[in-house]
């Protein structure tokens, strides 16, 4: 781990929400971490107000030697405006403006995008069409060409049969319910509708059930973690502004 940097606030403070836990960590502008890797439990259905608590508590122990925050979070995101979080509060999450409470709680710019998003600014090579899967507690999806971040979809929701769309189907409830070995035949059939639809150059898969997987993966298809996909938030300040990649700045 590189030495924490003492002056010239440079650096970018990471941040990953997720329906389990939020990390942090402390990275300067080419990605490298500065400091501990931190991460506290999500509480059950999480409100607005307890993210942002959240979030205050957890970078307690991290310098402040960050001029921006990027955040990844667990839903469609447009314009820094959560429109979707469905594995948080039930009812608490359309139309808040998470981004520029989060920018006013730590007096900093703010660079809220979806949390697959984030992750795949972290670990994708560069070169020709990538996908990002998440298995978690849901089911996450980013899509980007030669390293730039396209449109988000939120590909969770497509039905994938007559009663489920594909968090149902493959998210953290299906697989406490039936087990590791059906679970790893689902996502195997994933796998190869997304071969099919999206012709991918490489596939990226991270999250939480990402270590229960028990087959053997083609060669263009690579594990990772969330330690790779939070070091996504010094990329995402690097890219302009547009699709759904907005500056939101402290109004205190």
């Amino acid at each position: 781990m590189a030495a924490e940097k003492k002056g010239g606030h440079t650096n970018i403070l990471s941040i990953d929400i997720g329906g389990t836990s939020i990390k942090t960590v402390l990275l300067d502008e080419d990605g490298n971490m500065l400091s501990e890797y931190l991460k506290s439990k999500t509480p059950a259905g999480a409100t607005p107000k307890d993210i942002v608590t959240g979030i205050q508590e957890l970078i307690k122990p991290i310098p402040e030697t960050f001029n921006r925050v990027s955040i990844g979070f667990p839903g469609y995101v447009t314009n820094g405006i959560v429109k979707t979080a469905p594995n948080l509060a039930k009812n608490k999450w359309a139309d808040v403006d998470l981004a520029q409470r989060v920018a006013n709680a730590l007096n900093h710019p703010v660079r809220l995008v979806n949390d697959a998003d984030q992750q795949g600014l972290g670990v994708v090579k560069g070169k020709g069409f990538e996908i990002v899967f998440t298995v978690g507690t849901g089911f996450g999806t980013a899509l980007l060409f030669d390293g730039e971040l396209l449109p988000h979809l939120e590909l969770a929701h497509l039905p994938i049969n007559k009663t489920e769309d594909y968090d149902d189907y493959i998210g953290n409830k299906a697989f406490e319910d039936i087990g590791s070995d059906r679970w790893n035949k689902r996502l195997k059939k994933i796998i190869e509708i997304y071969k099919t639809v999206f012709n991918y150059d490489a596939l990226y898969i991270g999250g939480g059930n990402s270590k229960h997987i028990d087959f053997k993966l083609e060669n263009n298809i690579t594990i990772v973690t969330n330690r790779d996909g939070i070091k996504g938030g010094a990329k995402l300040w690097k890219l302009a502004d547009k699709y759904n990649i907005f500056t939101v700045n402290p109004n205190v």
